[in-house]
């Protein structure tokens, strides 16, 4: 079987076809996940870390929430203990920035965009993620774990330390796949 493939691929050497043509494209992974709840422990949702070559991104989808904008942010220990889930620490910021991307100071790591949910407390999104995805993995993977946490309202992406984004109302912590 190895003397075959290799024919093949020589065949298509000499016929001229390019190798990276017929490489397929490295399929997108997921690294880690977390359901989502609420205060009281009602499923709020799902988050997912998806990486492809070395991008990430972060796929939310979120149901009975409250309508309009939440703050989303990484915090920076994964643990959600109701109903208030303070014990998710602050925001993921392990270089020490303010918070927000419309700081001057900020961002920080944990900084997410706002995600809105429909009238009937719907909201799906998909968001790149900055940086490498090792260095990410490896920030979100630490010995303490991270959380994700849904804001009652949305971030000013300003105001440090939080973004004004009001209480905790949704948390859910992330294990590797």
């Amino acid at each position: 079987m190895q003397a075959y493939a290799k024919l093949a691929v020589l065949g298509l050497v000499i016929a001229g076809a390019p190798l990276a043509a017929k490489a397929p494209a490295p399929a997108a992974q997921a690294i880690a996940s977390a359901p989502v709840f609420t205060g009281e422990g009602r499923d709020a949702g799902y988050a997912v870390v998806i990486v492809k070559r070395d991008k990430a991104m972060l796929r939310v989808s979120f149901t009975g929430i409250t309508p309009g904008e939440h703050g989303l942010h990484f915090h920076t220990t994964g643990s959600c203990k109701g109903p208030k889930f303070t014990s998710a620490g602050g925001h993921l910021n392990p270089a020490g920035h303010q918070h927000g991307t419309k700081n001057p100071m900020g961002s920080h790591l944990g900084d997410l965009p706002n995600v809105t949910a429909d009238a009937s407390g719907v909201a799906f999104a998909d968001i790149p993620l900055t940086g490498s995805a090792r260095a990410l993995v490896a920030e979100m993977m630490d010995k303490d774990g991270t959380a994700i946490v849904l804001h009652a309202g949305p971030d000013d992406y300003l105001t440090d330390p939080s973004g004004n984004s009001g209480d905790r109302v949704a948390c859910g912590v992330f294990k590797k796949n």
